[in-house]
């Protein structure tokens, strides 16, 4: 998993409110166990057209828009089915920040372990942010997870919440399978000693 440490970019406001697991990648594409290619397919039923085609009112298909990493959209982002999918087509997509009022707990969960990170503000300042975005789509925003920090220039800056421990693994890269790596020594060291305490475990 990549780190997070800070990130500047573009921010696609999407004006939606309980944009479930579904509308972020649709059953049909979950066919596949892998965590790349699918973000061609991420909000496929709000971002295509019946025949292929980008639907042009679609944010993230605007060119101001086009490959922002960051998403400002409405509360209750990532309801509905508790597909891992889900944050592996937004990754895949490119975007590696979303900010809302609130998350689904499944997606918020899930979104740390893949390296997103998912930032709750209150309302007033998520419109504020999502205003901001829409009147001046080309400015940067910039997301400093060490100092916990969102801004814009002089304009805006506003402060938000991070478990110690998510902030940790994000900052360092570590998904389930790093936070194992990281006790390596520990599990090693507990293996022969109990070799030595249960040798019958250890037979044939």
């Amino acid at each position: 998993m990549e780190k997070f440490t800070t990130l500047k970019g573009i921010a696609a406001p999407l004006r939606m409110i309980n944009i479930d697991t579904d509308i972020i990648i649709p059953k049909q594409f979950l066919k596949t166990i892998k965590r790349t290619g699918l973000g061609v397919n991420a909000f496929n039923d709000i971002r295509y057209n019946e025949d292929g085609s980008e639907k042009e009112d679609f944010v993230l298909n605007q060119d101001a828009y086009r490959g922002a990493p960051i998403l400002i959209t409405g509360e209750n982002f990532g309801c509905g089915s508790s597909r891992e999918h889900a944050p592996w087509a937004i990754l895949d997509m490119g975007i590696k920040c979303i900010i809302s009022e609130s998350f689904a707990d499944i997606f918020y969960n899930n979104s740390f372990k893949n390296g997103i990170l998912p930032i709750k503000l209150p309302k007033e300042q998520v419109e504020e942010l999502m205003k901001s975005a829409e009147e001046e789509p080309e400015a940067p925003f910039e997301v400093d997870l060490e100092k916990q920090t969102i801004t814009r220039g002089n304009k805006i800056s506003f402060e938000f919440d991070i478990d110690p421990f998510r902030k940790h693994c994000l900052l360092n890269g570590l998904d389930d399978i790093g936070l194992t790596e990281e006790k390596k020594a520990h599990i090693a060291s507990f293996e022969e000693q109990d070799k030595e305490k249960r040798s019958w475990l250890y037979q044939g």
